[in-house]
């Protein structure tokens, strides 16, 4: 018998999700005896929900989202199940802050009077303006702006796929959070120097794994997600050789029924495919496989820095934090 698995992406299809459409593509889900759906996050948003908040709810099995995404459903709702990282995506990180470079923003403190275009994630802003105090600015006067439902109602942006494109090149803000290998890759091949990026741990933030699979307790213990995971690594290990990119690519297209605006940009996808095919795997060739180190890093900063409070205001220790309890690898083996 066939198994479901629903699956509720963080964005338009893009090369972090490379290994879900190279197993979708290859039949290794179906070699597993799983029928597997891919949720756009447009359709969560028609709901008023994040990725997270889908599972949460019961109408997604896993989310692709960051590690606070793990960090608040611990923290904030306990009248809501805590939903459990199952896998890294990206060993390695590619998050970075952007910046229009003709507005001379060339450094973290310059964003000081400037607008950031934020998705509105619980820690985001405060993530943000502390990397601007760290550059030595004042970090409570950068203006942060929301975009519409975290960005996932705006239809030029889900069908650009670029807050770059829809944000910053139409005077909108001045930055905002990227994956460089994805909008990155993007804007400098198109016009050059348009963009400059602070990587977050270059500022002193040890930022967790981004992005990650959540799932809801409940299907923890279900045989069809350690067979998913399996299937999904197998995926992931195909797209991290570099010789293999335009296969990733055709799955990536193929599988996905790609936006409109990038049909035709295969050497665009390329390009990002190699530039994050070395972040997908550990060192030792492993996918998915998260280190608690990793996590209690971020924790720290987090809480050392009254990131996190309750939703009355109340700052969160990291000792009310139980780190072990926000992931696991033993669906991995």
């Amino acid at each position: 018998m066939t198994a479901k698995v629903r699956v509720a992406l963080d964005w338009t299809p893009n090369t972090n999700h490379t290994g879900f459409y190279v197993a979708l593509c290859q039949n290794l889900y179906a070699k597993a005896g799983l029928e597997v759906e891919f949720i756009l996050p447009q359709a969560a948003a028609a709901e008023g929900l994040t990725p997270a908040r889908l599972v949460a709810a019961g109408k997604a099995d896993l989310a692709v989202a960051p590690s606070e995404s793990a960090i608040s459903f611990a923290t904030s709702e306990p009248d809501k199940p805590g939903l459990c990282a199952v896998a890294a995506l990206l060993q390695g990180s590619t998050s970075c802050i952007a910046c229009l470079s003709s507005g001379g923003i060339d450094r973290p403190a310059k964003l000081v009077g400037k607008r950031y275009a934020s998705y509105v994630g619980r820690f985001e802003d405060c993530i943000v303006k502390k990397m601007v105090c760290n550059d030595g600015g004042d970090g409570s006067l950068v203006n942060c702006h929301p975009l519409p439902q975290h960005g996932y109602a705006d239809e030029a942006l889900a069908k650009e796929s670029s807050i770059v494109a829809t944000m910053l090149e139409k005077g909108l803000s001045d930055s905002t959070w990227i994956f460089y290998h994805w909008e990155g890759v993007l804007a400098d091949r198109t016009q050059p120097g348009l963009l400059n990026y602070f990587a977050l741990e270059d500022y002193g933030i040890p930022y967790g794994y981004s992005p990650i699979l959540l799932a809801h307790p409940s299907f923890l213990d279900k045989p069809e997600l350690k067979k998913f995971l399996q299937a999904t690594g197998e995926g992931y290990v195909f797209a991290a050789d570099p010789k293999n990119a335009e296969g990733a690519v055709k799955s990536l297209l193929e599988g996905s029924s790609f936006h409109e605006s990038l049909v035709g940009k295969e050497d665009f996808l390329k390009a990002s495919q190699l530039a994050i095919a070395g972040k997908y795997l550990a060192t030792d060739g492993r996918w998915g496989y998260m280190e608690k180190t990793r996590w209690g890093a971020f924790v720290d900063f987090l809480t050392e820095n009254e990131i996190i409070s309750t939703r009355d205001g109340k700052a969160v220790g990291k000792d009310e934090i139980e780190v072990d309890k926000l992931f696991t690898n033993n669906l991995l083996n």
